[in-house]
């Protein structure tokens, strides 16, 4: 039993959703909506963006499968509140000592070649520590680079390359593509991406690569046969509803 069961059970179905559909709040209760903070550290030296968005997409992860994540631990109920519901994130950017600040508040930190960002434990959006609320979400954006063949051994991410977004945009739509792949590969593989600190790639392919890794209609069978997953974004900032944001492709396919 995983905290990320429930994003197993409705993958294929939020997959077959008519676009508008995706959008729709109607059974959402404003004061209870949760979303995970996701900070991304961008100081007046900025880091580049790949490294940052593969940082981000492991602590968001991570945040979830953290033994503080578990059935007794303290994280548990926020997790799988969170879970339960739409799994929004929300990117903020940070540097000196705002981004030190929020060290002390609960979450992972992860850091990839010297570019760091920390998911928080998602919670009350209504509620959001003070820390936190000062933070701006906008002016997150980082220049494309070039970051060469993605390595060996880890899932790479790849970007709608039709779609552009911000890095913090993309920040959030990466962390969904790990999570929805760690509620999806069995137990042993899983256990084996833990043991790698849920290091991934992240690439923008070609349009033609794009299309040939695109699940289409059937995206149970992409996952079991290629390996490969779609996260389909609701569309409340920068794209339109039902957009697929990223294209998830395991390792092992």
């Amino acid at each position: 039993m995983s905290i990320l069961d429930p994003l197993a059970a409705r993958y294929a179905s939020w997959l077959g959703l008519p676009a508008a559909a995706t959008r729709d709040t109607a059974d959402e209760d404003p004061e209870h909506v949760r979303a995970m903070p996701v900070i991304l550290r961008i100081e007046r030296d900025a880091p580049a963006r790949t490294p940052l968005l593969e940082a981000a997409a492991a602590a968001a992860v991570a945040v979830c499968l953290d033994p503080q994540a578990a059935q007794d631990g303290p994280w548990h109920d926020d997790v799988d509140a969170w879970v339960r519901g739409r799994i929004r994130k929300v990117s903020r950017r940070a540097r000196g000592a705002q981004w030190e600040a929020v060290q002390a508040l609960p979450g992972v930190t992860i850091d990839v070649d010297g570019a760091q960002a920390r998911a928080l434990v998602p919670g009350l959006v209504a509620e959001v520590p003070r820390e936190v609320a000062k933070l701006q979400i906008s002016g997150s954006d980082l220049p494309p680079d070039s970051p060469g063949p993605a390595a060996a051994g880890v899932p790479v991410l790849w970007c709608n390359p039709s779609v552009p977004m911000t890095a913090g945009k993309a920040a959030a739509q990466v962390g969904h593509a790990t999570m929805l792949l760690a509620a999806l590969l069995e137990p042993s593989s899983l256990e084996g991406w833990r043991a790698k600190e849920f290091r991934c790639a992240v690439r923008t392919p070609s349009k033609e690569a794009w299309e040939a890794l695109h699940p289409g209609d059937s995206p149970d069978h992409a996952w079991k046969d290629r390996g490969v997953l779609a996260v389909r974004d609701a569309g409340f900032t920068e794209v339109a509803p039902g957009t697929v944001t990223i294209l998830a492709q395991w390792m092992d396919r």
